[in-house]
C-alpha cells in the first residue's frame, strides 16, 4: 500500500435491534427474519463502496436478483436484542455476486446465524447480465 492510499474495509457491520413482531410463541426470532437482516446487511455493504443499489436499477437497468440463500442457525435471538450483521463479498465475476453474513448478539459477542447468498445480475427483462465495468471493479477491490 503506497502513502495516501487507505484500504477499504472487506467487511461491513449493520446493527438492527428485535421488534417484537419478530419473534414466534417462544420468543424466539422467526427464521425468516435472518433473510431480510441479510438484505440490510448487503445494502449497507453496497452504500459502503460508494454505491447505490438504487442506481444501479434507475440508471442502469440492473437488478441483482438472489438465486440461492443459505442459513445455518446457531443461537436464538429474542426480543429487544441488539444484533451486528457483518457482511463481505467472497465472489464477485461475471454475472455472479456471493456474499457472507454473521449476525451477533452485541450484547455477549455471541454468533447467532451464518448465511450466504448467491445472487445473479439481470437487466429488466430478467436476463443474466454482466456487471458492467464500473461496478465490477469495485466488487473485485472488496474482494477477500
Amino acid at each position: 500500500m503506497t502513502e495516501g492510499t487507505e484500504k477499504k474495509p472487506v467487511t461491513s457491520e449493520s446493527r438492527v435491534r428485535v421488534r417484537y413482531a419478530e419473534t414466534d410463541q417462544m420468543g424466539v426470532v422467526y427464521h425468516a427474519n435472518y433473510l431480510v437482516w441479510f438484505e440490510v446487511g448487503r445494502v449497507d455493504f453496497i452504500r459502503s463502496m460508494g454505491m447505490d443499489y438504487r442506481s444501479m436499477e434507475r440508471e442502469d437497468g440492473l437488478g441483482i436478483a438472489v438465486v440461492d440463500v443459505s442459513a445455518r442457525y446457531k443461537s436464538p435471538a429474542r426480543y429487544d436484542d441488539e444484533l451486528k450483521i457483518e457482511t463481505r463479498l467472497t465472489a464477485a465475476r461475471g454475472a455472479v455476486i456471493k456474499f457472507a453474513y454473521r449476525v451477533i448478539r452485541v450484547e455477549d459477542d455471541v454468533v447467532l446465524c451464518e448465511g450466504e447468498t448467491i445472487h445473479v445480475v439481470v437487466d429488466r427483462e430478467m436476463k443474466k447480465q454482466s456487471l458492467p465495468e464500473k461496478y465490477a471493479s469495485r466488487f473485485s477491490a472488496r474482494l477477500i
